[in-house]
């Protein structure tokens, strides 16, 4: 516990002297700086080659800093705050003034949260300010979710990586827009519309508009690994199978249930039928399957449903980023 204290401190210092360390939250690893400084931002840029225009989510120590980032807060931002943080929620709201255009990607909007994760919230504490944290990988790469896939990925360009074990959630916080109009959800997360529609009074919208905010995992192309993907619906993951095995390829099957048959050039994983075992596997399983040398993975598409919305996303997203 000492030395996960001392780590802490050093961390904390470490931002307020402009440099990047990487944090463990309950939904994957972030790469985070100093969200006052817009030249230890710039790092962050650098470090995943960001678009500069690309927006970043503030990760706070808790509710009481909302107003240090924000203006104009909606009731239904503190409620949802209350209901909700620490956890797996970002609320777009109007941008403070002295919020940096490095933050918001020259919005007038900003994204905000409190992570529940013991090592992240004892880190914010120290630093007792926002964080600037998108996730610890390069962009449009499948997220990370243990210290190790940040190492393997970003390497030297972290000045220090906070190990706390594997995210709990494992995909990426549910966005909810509230900066004008009906509360929208411009990225699906595991916090669904269902337990959000229950603390507003009324289901939230989904999706963008065309004057929405831009906000981080909203490019049609991400979480992709290197290895193409492929989203197959399971009735036809064994046709789809056979047919890259035949034109000589070797395959990769991350579904539910096997293809039906067995081939040496054919490598199956086994996929959660449960829709927050699946989120919480995702990402490590497509590193995996990433390090096998396959030419293409297969994925047997979710089951529709709100439970399932955020996962179909993700994989939607992953299968865009292989073409």
């Amino acid at each position: 516990m000492t030395v996960q204290l001392a780590n802490v401190a050093r961390a904390a210092a470490l931002l307020r002297a402009g440099e990047l360390v990487a944090f463990p939250t309950e939904t994957v690893y972030g790469l985070g700086a100093d969200a006052s400084n817009p030249l230890a931002i710039g790092k962050i840029f650098a470090a995943k080659g960001r678009p500069a225009d690309h927006p970043l989510i503030v990760h706070l120590p808790d509710a009481s800093h909302l107003e240090r980032w924000a203006v104009d807060i909606p009731e239904a931002a503190i409620r949802l705050a209350a209901a909700f943080w620490p956890g797996p929620l970002t609320l777009i709201l109007k941008r403070h003034p002295s919020v940096p255009d490095a933050v918001t990607g020259g919005q007038d909007t900003v994204g905000l949260r409190v992570p529940n994760h013991p090592l992240a919230l004892q880190l914010l504490r120290e630093f007792d300010g926002g964080v600037a944290a998108p996730s610890a990988n390069r962009f449009g790469h499948v997220s990370p979710t243990t210290a190790a896939h940040v190492r393997e990925e970003l390497g030297d360009a972290v000045a220090m990586i906070l190990d706390g074990g594997p995210c709990a959630v494992g995909i990426e916080s549910t966005i909810l827009d509230l900066s004008g109009g009906e509360p929208r959800i411009l990225r699906p997360g595991m916090l669904d519309g269902t337990a959000i529609g229950a603390v507003l009074g009324h289901a939230p919208a989904f999706g963008g508009q065309q004057n929405a905010p831009r906000v981080s995992g909203s490019l049609e192309a991400h979480y992709a690994p290197r290895t193409p993907l492929q989203l197959v619906a399971a009735a036809a993951l064994a046709a789809a199978a056979r047919e890259a095995l035949g034109a000589g390829r070797r395959v990769a099957v991350l579904a539910a249930q096997p293809p039906g048959f067995s081939h040496g050039s054919l490598l199956y994983c086994p996929a959660s039928s449960d829709a927050a075992q699946f989120a919480h596997d995702l990402y490590a399983r497509l590193r995996e399957l990433d390090a096998m040398g396959c030419d293409v993975i297969l994925v047997a598409a979710p089951p529709s449903g709100e439970g399932w919305r955020a996962v179909a996303d993700r994989l939607r997203r992953a299968a865009a980023g292989s073409k």
